[in-house]
């Protein structure tokens, strides 16, 4: 029998790029853990602003966030009021200066996260299954 290669793990490096970037030698598992820590928590509260993707790049104090999302003006908020509060609650967590950069995504039907999950969101609210997934590959 074959063995199974993961397809993130095979791309890694040659289509698709790490989704941290840094580099530690003591504290790894501590960053790594925080990293985890950062990414459950913008998935939690940015739940319903479609977001596929979240990179994390540290310097010495600095965490840098990079946020792709299919609605962006959900996570800025009226006047950036939105994005502020990110910026508070993600220096509480991570306890550095935190950046943060949120990047639309121009077809967000060809993102197979952002259709998966708009499928799980329609599957929560009592859509018929093959409804939306006809929907679904209609768009895509």
């Amino acid at each position: 029998m074959g063995q199974k290669t993961h397809p993130k793990g095979f791309r890694l490096g040659i289509t698709e790029t790490w989704d941290s970037r840094w580099f530690a030698r003591n504290n790894f598992a501590e960053l790594l853990q925080q990293d985890m820590r950062i990414r459950d928590f913008l998935k939690k509260r940015l739940y319903h602003a479609g977001v596929p993707r979240i990179e994390i790049e540290r310097a010495a104090n600095k965490v840098k966030v990079n946020i792709h999302t299919a609605r962006p003006g959900i996570v800025i908020g009226k006047k950036g009021a939105e994005i502020e509060k990110l910026k508070r609650e993600l220096v509480a967590i991570a306890g550095k200066d935190t950046f943060l950069e949120i990047h639309e995504i121009r077809r967000p039907d060809l993102d197979a996260q952002l259709v998966a999950e708009n499928i799980a969101m329609q599957l929560e609210r009592r859509v018929m299954f093959r409804r939306a997934m006809k929907e679904a590959v209609a768009r895509a």
